[in-house]
């Protein structure tokens, strides 16, 4: 599987994971994937030929 690189917000760091899911909101595509610092989620934001790539 692809690795993506995330920018966590919260904790200010930069991460990379394989482990995440494509995700479609009002049209856009998001790769989410779990932060390694929390409990809370990171996204990052996806071509449409990148979500199809990806899924």
């Amino acid at each position: 599987m692809t690795e993506l690189e995330f920018y966590d917000v919260k904790s200010k760091s930069k991460f990379k994971t394989s482990s995440f899911e494509v995700r479609e909101r009002k049209g856009r595509f998001f790769a989410v994937a779990k932060s390694p610092n929390g409990p809370h989620e990171c996204w990052r934001v996806l071509s449409k030929a990148q979500a199809e790539e990806l899924k």
